[in-house]
């Protein structure tokens, strides 16, 4: 991906940062604050050593006790403050970004026909949204007050100020080396591990076939292999990490010693005061903590990065919608007007300059050997795929011209291989609405022929189901999915194989609701290989290697295109269903 096409992601992360700007100024002036306040320790600790214990006064203790304990008392609120804006400064970002990411996911895939296997941004908003909430972020607001603290200890004496630059510069450097060094391991782990976790839910969604075709061992050591390969990249990463998280702890507190021995000498040589050596010491510590933190937490940010740029990437290759204008319910009327699609990826046309049109009340069967292009004609149809070159129109507008979810109520969509979704039979005829409209429901199930078989179910509309299939039959499965096509009375049906797994009732049933969408003035457009599919079509259209080899009335295309055509059409007339 180019830098051009790269900025418009980063452009617009930044402007959802720039929403929460205000959260973050308050982060930055509550820092500000906080690490003042920083100083309370050493300087308490200076003057106990020089005041309190010259002076032996304990009313000048119990004073400075007591000021002591209120300014921790307010930096301990302060830093309280600040972790809850940040916590909601991340919830913001990922409420924010929620549906954008999450229709980009939707629209990528349903464009892909290979994903990338380390694509997964909704983990990778997540990550960011950690990241934002976490001590590191907020470590990244301590870390400019380091010279600071630096600087204060140089003020005690030039050789503990020499001896703090020195060091902290040195643990700089080992975080830029620990960036550097731990990055590419970083990403192997995370893609091995994502990889592995990938294949383990793929193997678990295909559990019955594996148990009876007897591919458990061979399955369990093809997971084995990459879950090894996930365990040994993520030691080898953590390894790493490890080491120089230890490397820099163990440092930061030599430095403090280090920082107390030479004060201690300067301190017997005359040169500085008992109270100034105790504080350098501890304003050491806290000068390196937020460096300490940020490198032994450098997973963390690492994360967050590439989710971050996961995201950019995610969101310049599939731009925002456009908003478009609300338009009327269409009519049931179809021009497909010189349609060329190629397939997203792919460089070769699989539709070619392909012409129909459908009328209101009229049933269109597609027909052709298999990879003559009638899916990519459905999801051309259904507006998933954009043609190439053409125009399809609906009732006059191109589809580009709908918005895609109000377009979606508009052509009910059933593909060859329908799934059902986590919920009742009812949400799932709903399309997964959280308060389906029960009259809908109802209704569509009665079109699809599917009301009476949905109440011979234990709980009837309120069945559960899942993705990973269960109590139901194919034919079942194929006949719900039907009544989700139906669901809100569409003006145009796209059904691909509708019948792939029907038996003779169930054909009987799909043409029965076939005949009653068409006599309510909606269209039917029939991807078929099975005779008994186009039993109810009054025209056939006839795609062969993506171009229209014929089009006309069913018994004219039939008579001229297929050899068998007495047989097919008495397939077809047979009143139960038989192919």
């Amino acid at each position: 991906m180019s830098n051009s096409e790269q900025a418009v992601g980063q452009a617009e992360l930044r402007e959802v940062r720039r929403e929460n700007r205000g959260l973050l100024w308050s982060a930055a002036l509550f820092s500000i604050f906080i690490n003042l306040l920083m100083l309370t320790g050493p300087l308490f600790m200076l003057q106990v050593y020089d005041r309190v214990l010259g002076s032996r006064s304990e009313e000048t203790l119990v004073a400075m006790f007591v000021l002591m304990a209120f300014l921790f008392l307010v930096m301990g609120i302060l830093d309280w403050a600040r972790g809850r804006i940040l916590a909601r400064l991340g919830a913001r970002f990922q409420a924010r970004l929620d549906k954008r990411v999450f229709a980009a996911i939707l629209k990528k895939a349903s464009l892909s026909q290979h994903t990338k296997d380390s694509d997964n941004q909704l983990k990778d908003l997540e990550s960011v949204q950690r990241f934002y909430a976490s001590p590191v972020f907020a470590a990244l607001f301590d870390l400019p007050w380091t010279p600071v603290f630096l600087f204060g200890i140089s003020i005690f004496h030039p050789y503990l100020g020499m001896l703090a630059v020195g060091g902290g510069g040195l643990l700089i450097m080992v975080t830029v080396l620990n960036q550097v060094t731990t990055k590419h391991a970083v990403m192997q782990s995370m893609a091995a591990a994502y990889q592995s976790d990938r294949m383990a839910e793929h193997l678990h969604s295909e559990a019955e076939m594996i148990r009876s075709m007897g591919m458990q061992e061979t399955s369990f050591q093809r997971w084995h292999k990459a879950r090894q390969r996930s365990l040994e990249q993520g030691m080898r990463a953590s390894d790493l990490g490890g080491s120089f998280s230890i490397t820099t702890k163990t440092f930061r507190m030599f430095l403090q010693s280090a920082m107390l021995a030479l004060g201690a000498y300067l301190v017997l040589q005359g040169e500085m005061t008992p109270g100034a050596m105790i504080a350098g010491s501890i304003l050491m510590g806290r000068a390196l903590a937020p460096v300490d933190l940020v490198v032994g937490q450098w997973v963390m940010v690492q994360r967050a990065k590439r989710g971050w740029d996961n995201l950019v990437e995610l969101l310049s290759e599939v731009p925002a919608d456009e908003t478009r204008i609300k338009l009327p319910r269409p009519q049931a009327r179809l021009v497909v007007d010189q349609v060329t699609v190629v397939p997203p990826g792919a460089r070769q046309a699989s539709l070619r300059l392909v012409n129909f049109e459908v009328k209101p009340g009229q049933a269109i069967g597609v027909i052709g050997p298999s990879g003559s292009g009638k899916s990519t004609l459905a999801r051309a149809l259904t507006g998933v795929w954009a043609p190439a070159g053409g125009k399809i129109r609906l009732d006059g507008a191109a589809l580009d011209q709908y918005d895609p979810e109000r377009l979606a109520q508009y052509i009910g969509y059933l593909p060859q291989r329908v799934q059902l979704f986590d919920g009742t039979i009812a949400e799932n005829i709903a399309r997964l609405s959280l308060e389906p409209d029960d009259a809908k429901v109802v209704a569509a199930a009665k079109k699809a022929a599917a009301h009476e078989m949905i109440l011979k179910l234990p709980l009837g509309y309120d069945t559960p189901v899942s993705m990973a299939g269960g109590q139901l039959s194919g034919g079942q499965v194929q006949r719900i999915g039907l009544a989700r096509s139906m669901y809100g009375d569409p003006a145009i049906m796209v059904l691909d194989e509708p019948n792939s797994n029907l038996d003779n009732e169930g054909s009987d049933a799909l043409n029965a609701a076939i005949r009653q969408m068409k006599a309510a003035g909606s269209s039917v457009i029939i991807m078929a290989h099975r005779p008994a599919a186009i039993k109810e079509c009054e025209m056939l259209l006839m795609l062969e290697d993506g171009r229209r080899k014929a089009w006309g009335p069913r018994e004219q295309v039939l008579a001229a295109v297929v050899q068998n055509h007495q047989q097919i059409k008495k397939a077809a007339q047979k009143p139960t269903g038989v192919t």
